[in-house]
C-alpha cells in the first residue's frame, strides 16, 4: 500500500471513528498533497508525499513556538496534536549514532576536508537521509566533523 492509500485510509478511518482533530490534521495534509500535484502537474511518489509531510511538520514547530511566546497554549496543544498525526506517516528516524556513520561515509565518498566543502557534502546527504534525519542536526554533525579535519 502506497503511503498516499495509507492516508486515505486513515482518513476513512477517522471519519467513521468520528475524530475531528485527526480528521482536520489528516485533510489538511491530503490538500497539501493535492495542491502540490495540481501546481507541478505530476502524481506524487511516497518520496514526495514524505517531503510534503516534512514542511508540514516543520510549519507546526515553527506555530509551536510562536504560539508558547505569545501565551497561547492552546493553540500551541492543537499544533502539536498535528504534529503527531503527521509523525505517523514518516519513516523511522535515524539514530544519532546513525547520522554520524552517514555522515563519516559521505565524507570519505567526497573526500571534503574544510568548512568550504559543506554544500558539496549537503548535496549528497540530503537525498539519502530524506525523511530519516533532521537535517538541521545533520548539518550540525557535518560542520563538527568539518571542524576537526
Amino acid at each position: 500500500m502506497s503511503l498516499r492509500e495509507r492516508i486515505n485510509e486513515d482518513m476513512k478511518a477517522a471519519m467513521k471513528a468520528r475524530e475531528t482533530a485527526k480528521l482536520s490534521a489528516i485533510r489538511l495534509l491530503l490538500s497539501a498533497v493535492k495542491q502540490k500535484e495540481v501546481d507541478e502537474r505530476i502524481t506524487l511518489d511516497d518520496a514526495a508525499v514524505i517531503a510534503v509531510v516534512e514542511k508540514l511538520n516543520k510549519q507546526r514547530k515553527d506555530s509551536v513556538t510562536q504560539y508558547e511566546a505569545a501565551g497561547r497554549n492552546d493553540l500551541a496543544n492543537a499544533e502539536k496534536f498535528e504534529i503527531t498525526v503527521l509523525a505517523a506517516y514518516l519513516p523511522e528516524q535515524m539514530g544519532a549514532d546513525e547520522l554520524t556513520a552517514a555522515v563519516d561515509a559521505a565524507l570519505a565518498e567526497t573526500g571534503a576536508t574544510a568548512p568550504s566543502d559543506m554544500g558539496k557534502l549537503m548535496a549528497v546527504l540530503k537525498p539519502r537521509l530524506a525523511g530519516k534525519a533532521d537535517m538541521a542536526a545533520v548539518s550540525q554533525i557535518v560542520k563538527d566533523r568539518l571542524k576537526t579535519r
